[in-house]
């Protein structure tokens, strides 16, 4: 992945664009426009606010996504990964608390750009992943109960388990048209495909059941009879009218709304660029999903970022560069102006169809059950993120995700790094393969030698001194091999210091031998030079064998 900041249509351009180009972006974009459009609305609803901010933020976010983004295909907006955590935030501080975390996200995003972290993201671990991912699809599936099977439910509810149980105490008051209407958009929806994959059957779904339900006017919930008018047209921007107060609670919903874009968007880039045989640029990727983040809120939009589904379906419609996304937002924008007050007529049980089968999309179960025969760990990871996400918090589930995460990977690495006695088992058959095999050497009396195998970090810092306090009478030299040691960090640094000052005050001699140049060149610098300057650095075992010889001699 390119690392250079320049928005990839600029460089497109630079390139040479072409009518053909043209001609294929502008059929591209409009085909995923026309997929967007319910996606849009959906996504606006399920996430606690108007369908018409839905449509604000596929316009918006998807044009400066397209505009400025590392990817020549992504497709940005509302995905059903933010639906969770905005209806959350939605709930709790009302839009303006939203408007705050979504612009301060957007802000996190451009700085992780700028200071090079577009590839730091792909080490967030995949059992995390899935479950979180599949937390979100089993609650966005859950949420839809209600529209679905058309409940008359008149008390506020949230959370996992209060919503199943205030379901099952108004089951009574289940519409059966709404079910039926349901059902139908569900059926065409599968099925559509067969017909056709040029347009949605989303699309041919909500037109369908919008026709049915207002040509024999059935009794079903509407966007209108549960929203009332659609905005026809873009507001004018604005800045949100925020409540400073809320800034400090606001600020984990705001990392977790940058982790998630950054995850989805990137992820979405990779895809793309398998299907491409392109490569994208993370950093300039993450600065457009800040800007498009920071710049949604002002047109009353919600958090956006990259989506997989939409990008795929502009590069399978023929999309060369950017300017297929920018004409997907334009024929959104043109959707919302001449048709968006007709938006008030589609059933909400259509709408909930619709994410139900986003849910099922996104819940990768096939994964999710392949993972349970992965080690424990994972397992361990993959279930605690998908739990606390469905009976907890996102949030908390991605922090502890990543924390558990990082400790269990720490301690496997802890595992695989051995500090080894090699000068006690110089009689056993070790390493005889190895040519450069302490083994293959004659060590001089009163020369003890040990070795570091893997990465010297604070996880094995313990493991190291233990190790060192195996020799109890203090040898004349200590040889210390890191030949297999290629970084070292601050704690292991500190452990190596401690070991410096002991053979001073034993009157040991230490040698190093097999230092990397990164080492060697961490060893000179200025605030380490005097520590080390009665420590022996030598680049093999040999030449520090000789000076061990010289010295007990």
């Amino acid at each position: 992945m390119s690392t250079r900041l320049v928005p990839k249509l600029f460089s497109c351009f630079k390139e040479g664009y072409s009518l053909n180009f043209l001609v294929r972006d502008v059929m591209a974009g409009s085909i995923v426009g026309i997929v967007a459009l319910p996606l849009a609305i959906a996504f606006g609803i399920a996430s606690g606010v108007t369908p018409e901010q839905g449509l604000y933020t596929a316009i918006i976010a998807g044009f400066f996504i397209s505009l400025l983004g590392g990817s020549r295909v992504q497709i940005g907006g509302p995905t059903g990964a933010f639906v969770v955590v905005v209806y959350a935030i939605v709930q709790e501080h009302g839009y303006s608390g939203l408007a705050m975390a979504t612009m301060m996200a957007g802000i996190f995003l451009v700085f992780m750009g700028f200071v090079r972290m577009g590839g730091i993201i792909k080490f967030i671990p995949y059992p995390m992943t899935i479950g979180f991912t599949s937390g979100i699809a089993l609650i966005i599936a859950v949420s839809q109960i209600k529209n679905f099977l058309g409940l008359s439910i008149t008390r506020d509810f949230s959370g996992f388990l209060p919503q199943l149980i205030v379901y099952a105490e108004n089951f009574g008051t289940l519409s059966p048209w709404s079910v039926a209407i349901g059902c139908l958009s569900l059926g065409i929806m599968l099925t559509w495909s067969r017909v056709t994959r040029k347009i949605p059957g989303s699309l041919i779904a909500i037109i369908s059941a919008t026709v049915l339900v207002q040509t024999y006017d059935l009794p079903v919930t509407t966007i209108g009879s549960q929203f009332g008018t659609v905005s026809a047209r873009l507001p004018v921007p604005h800045l949100p009218v925020f409540d400073w107060g809320q800034l400090p609670v606001l600020v984990p919903h705001a990392l977790t709304i940058a982790i998630l874009g950054g995850i989805e968007s990137l992820l979405s880039a990779v895809v793309a660029d398998g299907m491409t045989g392109r490569r994208h640029r993370s950093n300039m990727e993450l600065i457009a999903q800040g800007v498009a983040n920071i710049v949604s809120p002002l047109f009353g939009g919600i958090p956006a970022t990259g989506a997989i589904a939409r990008t795929a379906t502009n590069i399978k419609n023929g999309a060369q560069t950017p300017v297929s996304g920018i004409v997907h937002a334009l024929v959104l924008l043109f959707i919302l102006v001449f048709f968006g007050h007709w938006a008030t007529l589609i059933p909400m049980a259509t709408l909930s169809a619709v994410l139900l089968v986003v849910a099922y999309n996104m819940s990768e179960w096939r994964y999710f059950l392949r993972l349970l025969r992965s080690p424990r760990t994972d397992i361990l990871v993959m279930l605690c993120t998908f739990g606390l996400t469905v009976f907890v918090d996102l949030t908390v589930a991605i922090e502890v995700g990543v924390v558990l995460s990082s400790l269990l990977f720490m301690n496997r690495m802890s595992k695989v790094t051995e500090i080894r006695h090699i000068t006690r088992e110089l009689h056993e058959d070790y390493e005889r393969e190895d040519k450069l095999s302490i083994t293959t050497r004659s060590v001089p009396p009163g020369v003890e030698v040990f070795e570091i195998y893997g990465p010297f970090f604070f996880g094995v810092a313990n493991q190291f001194k233990d190790s060192m306090s195996i020799v109890k009478k203090p040898p004349k030299v200590l040889i210390l091999r890191m030949r297999h040691v290629m970084s070292i960090d601050a704690t292991a640094m500190r452990a190596l210091e401690d070991i410096i000052d002991k053979v001073k005050r034993d009157g040991t001699r230490l040698i190093l031998s097999g230092v990397s140049p990164q080492l060697h060149k961490l060893f000179n610098q200025k605030e380490l030079r005097q520590k080390f300057a009665d420590v022996g650095v030598y680049p093999d075992i040999d030449s520090a064998l000789n000076e061990a010889r010289r010295f007990v001699i």
